[in-house]
């Protein structure tokens, strides 16, 4: 039976923890080597140099006054105070001229140099005798046969060497202990952030769109992720109401298009008619139906706006768009028995889809036409907005749209219960409000100042200038 591992041991952080781990625990093994090897070596090589620099003087002392002279210059060295050397001379017969010991520690080489390592016995204050370690060099005396040993005590050496080997024995697995305990600190944080990161998404695959991750206000990247998700959550469960409403907006406002355009046909099929009847009854089938398409081709140029798969940005005088505008639904407006004013200032240019800008403000101009009583007025301007915007503005006055029901009416297939007596698919305001944030811009919707029961409608689309 296989044991499980804890989540956070199979996460990747806790895997790059352990590369962190090993990789501090190599730097530290490394850097006690380093100190360990640099200590000891100069430690030695500063005895060497002194034992050198002994050996120096008293060869002069030898080149220059001989066997006499050498005697002499070791037997003042013995006597100086604060010495840490031993020293023995022998002559070529093996008889102790002066030194320390009793005896030479070993047996001196036969020519040259060598290197040394004893123990002597020393006499303590207290009369005990104790054993310490030396280390020296003795040197065969060339013209007569002696030999001479210097040596010094190496016992303090041999104890700072001792405690830096058990610092670095200590200190080594204390700090590869604390990596990998701060590893599996990281990593235990970072696996609790993730896994609930991974709830979140879980609980939203299991149905509960309204479920958000968790932001802790450290800034980190957890928290920025989190925010992140968060926001795409919002707009998952916004499309996700919204295409719960669109079916049943679709079937409420193609059911009575539909059911005219059944009843007639079927009206005209269970009597005789007439060659004028039956084109009456085609010209109103084929405006029922264009309607049906109309809806449909507005659903489906939304959703490619909302894509992204259309609009293609140029630098345009949107002030020559609104003039169009004005004389297009200047007549329209007198037709319907409304007041039409234009206020239109020159030269303002934005970086936009003209044909989008076009639809949209068209929709505003349309809606104000098709919402305005007879004897009401329309007002259409474009003008300089703040921080370098351009407001376009539509101002009706007719029923309006209450504050509570206006981030409502820009939704799609979403129409007041006023607005069904009039044709229309639900979709326009929608179509601008798209318009709006895919040129970085918006839609604000308010009253227009008229009486309570008459407010009217301030309709802006508001758009960066360039």
């Amino acid at each position: 039976m296989r044991l499980a591992l804890p989540t956070f041991l199979k996460t990747t952080t806790f895997k790059l923890a352990l590369i962190y781990s090993a990789m501090f625990a190599a730097f530290s093994a490394a850097l006690l080597v380093y100190l360990y090897y640099s200590t000891v070596y100069y430690i030695r090589a500063e005895s060497e140099r002194r034992l050198d620099l002994e050996f120096e003087q008293l060869g002069n002392a030898y080149f220059t006054g001989g066997m006499e002279r050498l005697s002499q210059s070791v037997l003042e060295r013995m006597t100086r105070t604060g010495s840490t050397y031993f020293y023995y001379l022998e002559d070529s017969s093996g008889r102790k001229i002066a030194g320390h010991f009793g005896r030479m520690p070993t047996t001196p080489p036969t020519a040259d140099v060598q290197t040394v390592y004893f123990e002597f016995r020393q006499q303590e204050p207290d009369g005990t005798e104790i054993l310490r370690p030396a280390a020296g060099r003795i040197v065969r005396l060339r013209d007569n046969g002696g030999a001479l040993l210097v040596a010094f005590d190496t016992e303090q050496q041999t104890a700072i060497v001792g405690r830096i080997q058990r610092a670095i024995f200590i200190a080594a697995p204390i700090g590869l202990l604390f990596s990998l305990l701060g590893g599996i600190l990281i990593s235990r944080g970072a696996a609790r952030r993730a896994d609930e990161l991974a709830r979140t998404a879980e609980a939203v695959m299991g149905g509960e769109l309204g479920r958000r991750a968790p932001v802790r206000g450290s800034g980190d990247e957890f928290d920025r992720l989190a925010s992140r998700l968060n926001a795409m959550l919002d707009q998952i469960e916004k499309l996700v109401d919204s295409t719960r409403h669109t079916g049943n907006a679709i079937a409420h406002d193609l059911r009575s298009p539909l059911s005219r355009l059944r009843n007639r046909l079927e009206i005209a099929l269970s009597e005789p008619m007439s060659r004028e009847s039956a084109e009456a009854t085609l010209e109103e089938t084929v405006e029922e139906v264009d309607r049906v398409l109309s809806t449909f081709n507005a659903i489906l140029r939304l959703a490619r706006l909302e894509a992204g798969a259309e609009g293609e940005r140029v630098r345009m005088d949107v002030s020559e768009l609104g003039e169009e505008l004005a004389e297009l639904f200047d007549p329209a407006c007198e037709e319907a028995g409304l007041s039409f004013k234009s206020q239109i200032s020159r030269n303002l240019t934005i970086l936009a889809d003209r044909d989008l800008v076009g639809q949209a403000l068209s929709n505003l101009l349309d809606n104000a036409v098709k919402y305005t009583p007879e004897g009401g007025a329309i007002t259409f301007s474009i003008a300089r907005g703040p921080n370098g915007t351009v407001d376009m503005t539509v101002v009706d006055s007719g029923p309006g749209v209450p504050e509570d029901a206006r981030e409502r009416v820009v939704q799609r297939f979403q129409r007041m219960d006023s607005a069904r007596t009039h044709p229309g698919s639900g979709l326009g305001l929608a179509l601008v409000d798209s318009v709006a944030d895919m040129h970085g811009g918006a839609l604000i919707l308010s009253d227009a100042g008229g009486p309570p029961d008459i407010p009217g409608l301030k309709a802006t689309l508001r758009l960066p200038r360039v």
